[in-house]
């Protein structure tokens, strides 16, 4: 079976059981193919000679310096080779709120797609053979609005907001998944200056009232979905709340609310905003340092906490953003998928507007063919819009890189044997800047249809990729995948890789818009002065980083200051080191590390990122007490390799009853500690004992975020009694 934990070894497993003449028919072909696109190649160099004298080859600009210490110091400033001299904080000159700048996008391409919806031809419920019943749908083609008309139904919603008593600098909530009115809300709010407080979809009551409540909002936006099945039952909890606009059309009317409580159609609000009578109602334009979106995290490590993002804050983010896109025009199509109440969507959606993209929504029941909620042998949504961007969270990588990779098991000799020599020689030729369009056209085709086939740029963000998953995707997706590095806190921007380095498990150089530091963390065993990199707790600085907290004591500012050049920065709690070139790779987090009892310290989220590359693992959890001498770990294990498993030893069960075995545990904890040794963790930092959960975790859990990091205060509640029974009882 070809394993995942590492397609080195798998590599160097093949030469073992490999027929010679299916090496020799490989290299035939190669050979073949090099020998007849010569002539071709080397007329088309003259060409590209004079470019690549200029720029430089993709093997000699993946070498050059990305960026340099300022002041020389190991410790930094560290700054993009092109932003030495100036930090970058707007696209073009006085374009500086985001009002501004979707009226310029409208401006230069007033009738090209801006926002695009899937209709729904069918919905119906399908019963699986446990006797589950999931929705399905089959989803009809793309129905999109200009730019000209998406800033039109921004205006008039604005417009219509302010007659229903919103004011300028009052905030106002949106409660809404991922979709264009999400989008027009925004837009519709920044012009008039209304504070856009964002609320993830599946945040829980207690929480949604936490935020609508600090925030004294009297409006809101949602959906009719959210609307009945989360916000209805805490509006008693929130009695400022007055007015709620749902974004879509059914019904009109809606009985069995509390009264005071107003609930209107997003439709219905345009049309009042339309009126002649309020198309002369003067509205004031934003300043670009005034707040345009109070962004309330995910709340990994607690209560969520409300970022203030100012107009200028974006703008920067967005600026640097873009320039680590390469070519980026109107011809481009974007993805939406991922929740917007993200800064990383929020920023990736407004950098794709500024430059006349189109956005296609998504969500990930309906990605493609095979998702969730899409019906068998009905069109995903990638497979429809055939995006040429899209940006994604690890865990979603990760699920396409397991998926695949389960098929390749599944192949017979040759075509396993196929794959994995395209795949190890387009590995090769990478890393010398060579591209390989006869391994793409008949052996990859297929792997990059799953996100449409015309994908040229796919940036990961939100969590650490691991180095496997991001080289797989490199070479099989048949596009750049970089990593990018930012907090909501530096409203999403820091790091992103440039798109010709190949290199693995790091996030690229600082942006254009920021500069970097790092700061000696002596307790954890990291300084600037380490050899060969220097190390760190990373602070980022720039316009980029936020105003801080919203309404929240001084104590929890601490993270932010103003240097004696009145420039912000944020102290991240992570912790990194820079390589020669000026590229940054995490290493640790101050708040992952755990001191064991015998003096150890053991970084969580790097045992983790090692151990999911193991094919039994989807999705892991490792905990350590510092009053013990060891690390346990929960697991939730992908169920068809525990299946071949439990079947390989002839253990019988249920998938409940499975996972609440012994001698499963046991020996899943077997190979869990054999990836984990390949993958050269210490021995103190390999899980002594497990507990396999049968249920995902999902942010409808409560145990992930949206972007699906672990809530790590949740998991241990979570697991209390289990924790208690692996430590012995204590």
């Amino acid at each position: 079976l070809l394993t995942s934990s590492s397609l080195i070894s798998t590599k160097m497993r093949l030469k073992e059981d490999l027929n010679p003449m299916l090496l020799l028919l490989f290299h035939l072909m190669v050979w073949i193919y090099t020998a007849i696109t010569f002539l071709p190649s080397y007329l088309l160099s003259w060409v590209s000679r004079s470019q690549e004298n200029f720029y430089g080859s993709e093997e000699d600009r993946a070498k050059r310096p990305k960026a340099c210490s300022v002041l020389g110091c190991s410790e930094g400033p560290y700054r993009a080779v092109s932003a030495t001299k100036r930090l970058l904080s707007s696209l073009h000159p006085g374009v500086d709120t985001l009002d501004k700048m979707f009226e310029y996008a409208a401006m230069r391409f007033p009738q090209r797609d801006c926002l695009g919806t899937r209709e729904v031809v069918t919905e119906e419920d399908e019963r699986q053979s446990n006797g589950k019943v999931f929705k399905k749908v089959v989803l009809g083609e793309y129905r999109w609005l200009s730019y000209k008309e998406a800033l039109t139904a921004a205006t008039q919603l604005g417009s219509g907001l302010a007659s229903l008593g919103q004011r300028p600098k009052t905030n106002i909530a949106i409660f809404c998944e991922t979709r264009a009115e999400w989008l027009i809300a925004a837009q519709a709010c920044f012009a008039y200056n209304f504070p856009l407080v964002t609320l993830y979809s599946t945040l829980g009551g207690p929480a949604i009232a936490h935020g609508l409540n600090e925030a004294q909002v009297t409006h809101i936006i949602t959906s009719r979905e959210l609307l009945e099945t989360r916000l209805k039952a805490i509006l008693a909890e929130v009695p400022r709340l007055q007015h709620i606009i749902v974004v879509d059309n059914t019904p009109t009317t809606w009985p069995g609310f509390p009264r005071g409580i107003s609930i209107y159609n997003m439709a219905t609000v345009q049309k009042l905003g339309a009126r002649p009578d309020k198309a002369t109602f003067e509205h004031k334009q934003p300043l670009s340092s005034d707040i345009a979106v109070i962004m309330y995290t995910s709340g990994s490590t607690g209560i969520p906490k409300g970022v203030m993002i100012s107009h200028s804050n974006i703008i920067a983010s967005i600026t640097g953003m873009a320039e680590r896109i390469p070519n980026l025009s109107e011809e481009d199509t974007y993805i939406g998928y991922l929740p917007l109440a993200h800064v990383l969507e929020l920023c990736a959606e407004l950098v794709c507007i500024s430059h006349g993209c189109r956005i296609g929504y998504s969500s990930p029941q309906t990605l493609a063919d095979q998702s969730t909620k899409i019906k068998k042998g009905s069109r995903g949504d990638t497979t429809v819009l055939k995006p040429t961007l899209m940006a994604a969270v690890p865990e979603i990588m990760d699920r396409i890189y397991k998926n695949v990779m389960t098929k390749v098991e599944e192949m017979n000799s040759f075509q396993r044997t196929l794959f994995i020599l395209a795949y190890n020689y387009k590995l090769e030729q990478l890393s010398k800047g060579y591209s390989t369009p006869l391994c793409d056209r008949f052996v990859f085709r297929k792997v990059r249809s799953l996100l449409g086939g015309r994908t040229r740029v796919l940036l990961s963000g939100g969590a650490p990729l691991s180095a496997a998953t991001q080289r797989f995707m490199n070479v099989c997706l048949c596009c750049p995948v970089g990593q990018g590095y930012g907090l909501t806190e530096t409203c999403g921007a820091g790091t992103i890789c440039e798109h010709w380095d190949y290199s693995t498990g790091r996030v690229g150089g600082p942006l254009v818009c920021c500069e970097i530091k790092l700061k000696d963390w002596v307790e954890g065993g990291y300084r600037s002065t380490d050899r060969p990199h220097p190390r760190g707790e990373i602070l980022v600085g720039g316009p980029n980083v936020t105003m801080g907290y919203y309404n929240c004591e001084a104590k929890k500012q601490e993270d932010f200051f103003v240097d004696e050049n009145g420039q912000r920065w944020f102290y991240t709690g992570d912790i990194g080191e820079i390589h020669e070139d000026g590229c940054l790779k995490i290493i640790d987090r101050k708040k992952d590390l755990v001191k064991l009892q015998a003096g150890e310290y053991v970084s969580l989220g790097k045992v983790e990122a090692a151990l999911k590359n193991c094919p039994l693992v989807d999705n892991i959890c490792v905990y350590a007490n510092s009053d013990e001498t060891y690390v346990i770990g929960f697991v939730v294990p992908n169920q068809k390799q525990l299946l071949a498993l439990a079947g390989q030893y002839g253990i019988r069960g249920s998938w409940e009853e499975l996972c609440n075995s012994e001698a499963m545990e046991e020996l899943v904890l077997k190979v869990i500690t054999e990836a984990a040794l390949t993958a050269q963790l210490e021995r103190f930092e390999i899980p002594r004992k497990i507990r396999l959960s049968p249920d995902p975790w999902t942010p409808e859990t409560g145990l992930v975020t949206d972007a699906f990091k672990l809530k790590r205060k949740e998991l241990k509640t979570h697991y209390k009694d289990d924790i208690e029974r692996m430590y012995g009882g204590k």
